[in-house]
Protein backbone atom coordinates (compact mmCIF):
# COMPACT_ATOMS: atom_id res chain seq x y z
CA UNK A 1 0.00 0.00 0.00
CA UNK A 2 2.96 2.59 0.56
CA UNK A 3 4.63 1.85 -2.59
CA UNK A 4 0.91 3.01 -4.21
CA UNK A 5 0.84 5.80 -1.88
CA UNK A 6 4.41 6.74 -3.52
CA UNK A 7 3.10 6.13 -6.82
CA UNK A 8 -0.01 8.28 -6.02
CA UNK A 9 1.82 11.20 -4.90
CA UNK A 10 4.22 11.35 -7.64
CA UNK A 11 1.85 9.89 -10.72
CA UNK A 12 -0.97 12.47 -9.65
CA UNK A 13 1.90 14.81 -12.07
CA UNK A 14 0.57 12.98 -14.57
CA UNK A 15 -1.35 13.65 -17.94
CA UNK A 16 -4.05 15.93 -16.63
CA UNK A 17 -7.52 16.87 -17.89
CA UNK A 18 -10.19 19.67 -15.75
CA UNK A 19 -12.48 17.89 -13.29
CA UNK A 20 -15.34 18.92 -10.93
CA UNK A 21 -13.51 20.49 -7.72
CA UNK A 22 -14.01 18.88 -4.52
CA UNK A 23 -14.93 21.86 -1.95
CA UNK A 24 -12.84 21.65 0.89
CA UNK A 25 -9.57 21.54 -1.66
CA UNK A 26 -8.21 24.82 -1.32
CA UNK A 27 -7.83 26.77 -4.10
CA UNK A 28 -4.16 26.84 -5.80
CA UNK A 29 -2.41 30.13 -6.03
CA UNK A 30 -1.32 30.88 -9.89
CA UNK A 31 1.61 28.98 -10.94
CA UNK A 32 3.13 32.11 -12.74
CA UNK A 33 3.32 33.50 -8.80
CA UNK A 34 5.61 30.65 -7.75
CA UNK A 35 8.81 28.90 -8.01
CA UNK A 36 9.33 25.31 -8.35
CA UNK A 37 9.71 24.53 -5.00
CA UNK A 38 6.78 26.64 -3.61
CA UNK A 39 4.92 25.18 -6.06
CA UNK A 40 5.54 21.62 -4.67
CA UNK A 41 5.48 22.63 -0.78
CA UNK A 42 2.10 24.53 -1.84
CA UNK A 43 0.65 20.78 -3.68
CA UNK A 44 1.99 18.80 -0.79
CA UNK A 45 0.35 20.85 2.25
CA UNK A 46 -3.22 21.27 -0.02
CA UNK A 47 -3.57 17.46 -0.58
CA UNK A 48 -2.97 17.31 3.55
CA UNK A 49 -5.82 19.82 4.05
CA UNK A 50 -8.21 17.98 1.33
CA UNK A 51 -8.12 14.42 2.38
CA UNK A 52 -7.68 15.12 6.13
CA UNK A 53 -10.56 14.36 7.93
CA UNK A 54 -12.09 13.14 4.24
CA UNK A 55 -10.92 9.64 3.95
CA UNK A 56 -13.94 7.47 4.98
CA UNK A 57 -16.31 9.68 2.49
CA UNK A 58 -13.49 10.11 -0.05
CA UNK A 59 -13.20 5.90 -0.06
CA UNK A 60 -16.82 5.69 -0.79
CA UNK A 61 -16.28 8.36 -3.69
CA UNK A 62 -13.51 7.96 -5.76
CA UNK A 63 -15.45 10.93 -7.86
CA UNK A 64 -14.31 13.15 -5.69
CA UNK A 65 -10.93 11.85 -4.73
CA UNK A 66 -10.12 11.99 -7.96
CA UNK A 67 -11.41 15.69 -8.31
CA UNK A 68 -9.02 16.63 -5.45
CA UNK A 69 -5.83 15.69 -7.68
CA UNK A 70 -7.16 17.94 -10.49
CA UNK A 71 -7.97 21.05 -8.14
CA UNK A 72 -4.80 20.71 -6.48
CA UNK A 73 -2.15 19.64 -9.58
CA UNK A 74 -3.97 20.54 -12.82
CA UNK A 75 -2.77 24.47 -12.65
CA UNK A 76 1.12 23.10 -11.84
CA UNK A 77 1.17 20.79 -14.67
CA UNK A 78 1.98 21.14 -18.65
CA UNK A 79 -0.69 19.11 -19.99
CA UNK A 80 0.68 19.32 -23.32
CA UNK A 81 4.25 18.97 -23.32
CA UNK A 82 3.78 15.86 -21.06
CA UNK A 83 1.62 13.83 -23.27
CA UNK A 84 3.98 15.12 -26.47
CA UNK A 85 6.79 13.09 -24.38
CA UNK A 86 5.05 10.16 -23.13
CA UNK A 87 4.09 9.81 -27.32
CA UNK A 88 7.33 10.45 -28.11
CA UNK A 89 7.83 9.61 -31.76
CA UNK A 90 4.42 9.02 -32.21
CA UNK A 91 3.05 12.50 -31.47
CA UNK A 92 4.14 13.29 -34.92
CA UNK A 93 2.19 10.95 -36.46
CA UNK A 94 -0.81 11.76 -34.31
CA UNK A 95 -3.54 14.19 -35.40
CA UNK A 96 -4.47 17.11 -33.05
CA UNK A 97 -7.39 15.36 -32.21
CA UNK A 98 -5.41 12.29 -31.41
CA UNK A 99 -2.95 14.17 -28.94
CA UNK A 100 -6.30 15.86 -26.77
CA UNK A 101 -7.87 12.35 -26.73
CA UNK A 102 -4.56 10.50 -25.96
CA UNK A 103 -3.95 12.81 -23.05
CA UNK A 104 -7.23 12.75 -21.85
CA UNK A 105 -7.73 8.93 -21.76
CA UNK A 106 -4.42 8.58 -20.70
CA UNK A 107 -4.77 10.55 -17.58
CA UNK A 108 -8.14 9.12 -16.32
CA UNK A 109 -6.38 5.63 -16.71
CA UNK A 110 -3.20 7.01 -14.62
CA UNK A 111 -5.44 8.54 -11.88
CA UNK A 112 -8.45 5.69 -11.55
CA UNK A 113 -5.43 3.56 -11.07
CA UNK A 114 -3.26 5.32 -8.42
CA UNK A 115 -5.60 7.32 -6.95
CA UNK A 116 -6.53 5.08 -3.67
CA UNK A 117 -3.03 5.03 -2.47
CA UNK A 118 -3.65 8.76 -2.21
CA UNK A 119 -5.84 8.21 0.95
CA UNK A 120 -3.19 7.13 3.09
CA UNK A 121 -1.04 10.44 2.41
CA UNK A 122 -0.94 12.40 5.35
CA UNK A 123 0.83 15.79 6.11
CA UNK A 124 4.70 15.12 6.65
CA UNK A 125 4.89 12.49 4.03
CA UNK A 126 6.83 14.38 1.77
CA UNK A 127 9.71 16.85 2.47
CA UNK A 128 11.20 19.20 -0.07
CA UNK A 129 14.48 19.33 0.20
CA UNK A 130 16.05 22.84 -0.37
CA UNK A 131 16.37 24.26 -4.16
CA UNK A 132 19.34 24.54 -5.85
CA UNK A 133 18.25 25.38 -9.13
CA UNK A 134 18.63 28.59 -10.63
CA UNK A 135 15.52 30.54 -11.83
CA UNK A 136 17.15 31.78 -14.71
CA UNK A 137 17.10 28.56 -16.19
CA UNK A 138 14.17 27.44 -18.24
CA UNK A 139 14.42 24.10 -16.59
CA UNK A 140 15.00 22.62 -13.51
CA UNK A 141 14.67 19.97 -10.73
CA UNK A 142 12.48 20.20 -7.44
CA UNK A 143 14.03 17.10 -5.17
CA UNK A 144 11.72 15.74 -2.89
CA UNK A 145 11.47 12.56 -0.68
CA UNK A 146 8.49 10.57 0.97
CA UNK A 147 8.77 8.82 3.87
CA UNK A 148 7.17 5.40 4.13
CA UNK A 149 5.66 3.43 7.64
CA UNK A 150 9.31 2.32 8.41
CA UNK A 151 10.96 5.55 8.04
CA UNK A 152 12.67 4.89 5.02
CA UNK A 153 13.02 7.74 2.42
CA UNK A 154 12.24 7.20 -1.38
CA UNK A 155 13.72 9.90 -3.65
CA UNK A 156 11.18 11.88 -5.91
CA UNK A 157 12.15 14.60 -8.30
CA UNK A 158 9.79 16.67 -10.07
CA UNK A 159 10.93 18.55 -13.97
CA UNK A 160 10.17 21.64 -14.72
CA UNK A 161 10.21 24.10 -17.48
CA UNK A 162 9.61 27.32 -17.78
CA UNK A 163 6.61 29.04 -19.95
CA UNK A 164 6.60 31.70 -22.35
CA UNK A 165 4.62 33.86 -19.74
CA UNK A 166 7.37 33.04 -17.16
CA UNK A 167 5.18 30.22 -14.99
CA UNK A 168 7.09 26.88 -13.85
CA UNK A 169 4.78 23.91 -14.76
CA UNK A 170 6.09 20.43 -14.05
CA UNK A 171 6.41 17.96 -16.93
CA UNK A 172 7.85 14.96 -15.46
CA UNK A 173 8.75 13.24 -12.20
CA UNK A 174 11.33 10.40 -11.51
CA UNK A 175 11.25 7.88 -9.14
CA UNK A 176 14.07 6.61 -7.57
CA UNK A 177 15.68 7.60 -10.56
CA UNK A 178 13.03 6.21 -12.90
CA UNK A 179 11.82 8.61 -15.43
CA UNK A 180 7.92 8.74 -15.51
CA UNK A 181 7.67 10.44 -19.01
CA UNK A 182 10.36 7.44 -20.56
CA UNK A 183 8.71 4.64 -18.48
CA UNK A 184 5.37 5.29 -19.88
CA UNK A 185 6.56 6.40 -23.27
CA UNK A 186 8.46 2.83 -24.00
CA UNK A 187 5.42 1.33 -23.08
CA UNK A 188 3.27 3.26 -25.42
CA UNK A 189 5.84 2.61 -27.78
CA UNK A 190 5.53 -0.90 -27.98
CA UNK A 191 1.78 -0.34 -27.97
CA UNK A 192 1.58 1.69 -30.94
CA UNK A 193 3.80 -0.60 -32.83
CA UNK A 194 1.31 -3.63 -32.28
CA UNK A 195 -2.10 -1.81 -32.65
CA UNK A 196 -1.56 1.25 -33.59
CA UNK A 197 -2.21 4.89 -31.96
CA UNK A 198 -6.04 4.91 -32.48
CA UNK A 199 -6.93 1.55 -31.00
CA UNK A 200 -4.35 2.70 -28.51
CA UNK A 201 -6.22 5.31 -27.55
CA UNK A 202 -9.64 3.10 -27.82
CA UNK A 203 -8.36 0.89 -25.40
CA UNK A 204 -7.37 3.59 -23.24
CA UNK A 205 -10.67 5.25 -23.14
CA UNK A 206 -12.76 2.11 -22.68
CA UNK A 207 -10.62 0.26 -20.85
CA UNK A 208 -9.12 2.57 -18.85
CA UNK A 209 -6.32 1.06 -15.82
CA UNK A 210 -6.73 -2.75 -17.43
CA UNK A 211 -5.01 -0.86 -20.48
CA UNK A 212 -2.00 0.01 -18.71
CA UNK A 213 -1.84 -3.01 -17.28
CA UNK A 214 -1.87 -4.71 -20.22
CA UNK A 215 0.65 -2.26 -21.48
CA UNK A 216 2.66 -2.69 -18.59
CA UNK A 217 2.69 -6.53 -19.03
CA UNK A 218 3.49 -6.91 -22.70
CA UNK A 219 6.42 -4.40 -22.19
CA UNK A 220 8.13 -6.60 -19.54
CA UNK A 221 7.56 -9.95 -21.41
CA UNK A 222 9.42 -8.55 -24.36
CA UNK A 223 12.13 -7.57 -22.45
Amino acid sequence: MLRRLVLATALAFGTVVAAPVFAQAAAAPAAAEQAPVQIVQGIADQLASAIEGHRDELKRNQDKLISIIDEVFLPHFDIDYASILVLGQHAREATPDQRERFAKAFYNSITHRYAEGLLNYSRGRVKVLPFNGDLNDKRTMVRTQVVLDDGKLVSIDYAFRKGRNGDWKAYDVVIEGISYVTNYRNQVDAEVRKVGIEQLIKNLETQGEKALETMAKDNKDAK
